[in-house]
């Protein structure tokens, strides 16, 4: 998942360069790199999560049956990105 999260911001990061707007052009290229930066951020922000929680995983007896909180926040945080991701889809690329 982290993965795919680092594959997103690259694919990200190549749209930037390609597309035929800049920063400053418009309103909605200001308001397009906005909803994209910061959402880019986020799924950095989730990636580094699976990443830290990954690597406690590995650590015997981190997590528990009892105890996975902090496998159950970097879970939900990435499905709630996730779903910022399809509404900010549909706003920016399908209207």
């Amino acid at each position: 998942t982290a993965a795919m999260g680092a594959a997103f911001m690259a694919g990200q990061m190549w749209e930037y360069f390609h597309l035929p707007f800049g920063l400053t052009d418009n309103l909605f290229a200001s308001t397009f790199y906005a909803l994209t930066g910061f959402h880019g951020l986020h799924v950095t922000l989730g990636a580094m999560m699976i990443l830290i929680v990954w690597w406690q995983a590995g650590r015997q007896g981190y997590f528990t049956a009892e105890s996975h909180f902090g496998f159950e926040v970097a879970e939900l945080y990435w499905h709630f990105v996730d779903g910022v991701w399809v509404v900010l889809f549909a706003l920016l690329y399908l209207l």
